[in-house]
């Protein structure tokens, strides 16, 4: 992260350079993400490996349906194995607000945390029914009042800081997450599109160019979350949490957290 912020910094010094001289600036873009390997590219994603477009998006969608799914009750204990703060085994850390809160600490009360569907539930109508409304890969611990202000809206970037929000932004029809897991909201919101197609009795969730997005099966705006995924890349955290749901819940994997190249493949 540090690594990007000075690059950003230099780029914006080139950019007011430019204009000083009376010359055009340089428009500023995230890094694509860099082609990466894995130990299951030869097993678990084989019928995947060299594929682009249309045809990644379905041979993931293959890949990835194939997993145990959990009730939303068991998510509790889930989320505290998943997201457990590894400096304090005793905590788990919240999402968006970045701090560490004691596991027992979940709940729907002032100061507790809950679980955060990434992928609003009411977008697609999911609920908490077993599949959407409870699939690990986009739910997280939240801090329950931060979780309200997010409520349902789409992401992008922008707004009014948010009360123990650990910086992450908010406005009338968005939500911005703190830097440190704009990427982590990227993927996870990537997954859902892909892992959920509309043949299997729910809806045919899709990311786009748009916000208040409501009660459609949508949620934006795709050029933000494709700069997030290359801005802030996977960390040890959300690589082991990839790992933790495929060893013991789910037995599936997120595939952008292993090749978050495959984001700018599909879309």
């Amino acid at each position: 992260m540090l690594a990007i912020r000075t690059r950003r910094r230099k780029a914006v010094a080139l950019a007011t350079a430019a204009v000083l001289a009376g010359l055009a600036a340089p428009s500023l873009t995230a890094t694509p993400a860099t082609a990466t390997t894995t130990d299951y590219d030869s097993t678990y994603y084989k019928s995947a490996i060299g594929k682009t477009g249309t045809s990644l998006k379905s041979s993931l969608h293959t890949i990835i349906s194939d997993q145990t799914k959990i009730s939303y009750s068991a998510v509790w204990d889930a989320l505290k194995a998943t997201d457990q703060d590894p400096a304090d085994s005793a905590n788990v850390i919240l999402l968006y607000s970045g701090t560490s809160r004691s596991k027992s600490l979940n709940g729907g009360d002032t100061g507790d945390w809950n679980r955060e569907h990434v992928w609003a539930k009411s977008h697609g109508d999911f609920g908490t029914a077993t599949g959407p409304g409870t699939d690990l890969h986009h739910l997280r611990p939240e801090d329950v009042q931060v979780n309200s202000i997010r409520g349902n809206k789409d992401f992008d970037d922008g707004g009014s800081a948010v009360p123990g929000g650990g910086g992450s932004l908010t406005d009338s029809d968005s939500f911005e997450p703190r830097d440190a897991v704009k990427g982590d909201v990227a993927r996870m919101i990537f997954y859902m599109a892909v892992r959920y197609e509309g043949g299997d009795g729910w809806a045919d969730l899709e990311v786009n160019g748009s916000v208040n997005n409501g009660s459609n099966p949508y949620i934006g705006k795709l050029a933000v979350l494709k700069a997030w995924n290359d801005e802030d890349p996977p960390d040890a955290f959300e690589e082991r949490r990839n790992q933790v749901i495929y060893d013991s819940y789910q037995h599936n994997r997120n595939p952008f957290v292993d090749h978050p190249e495959w984001v700018e493949a599909i879309w």
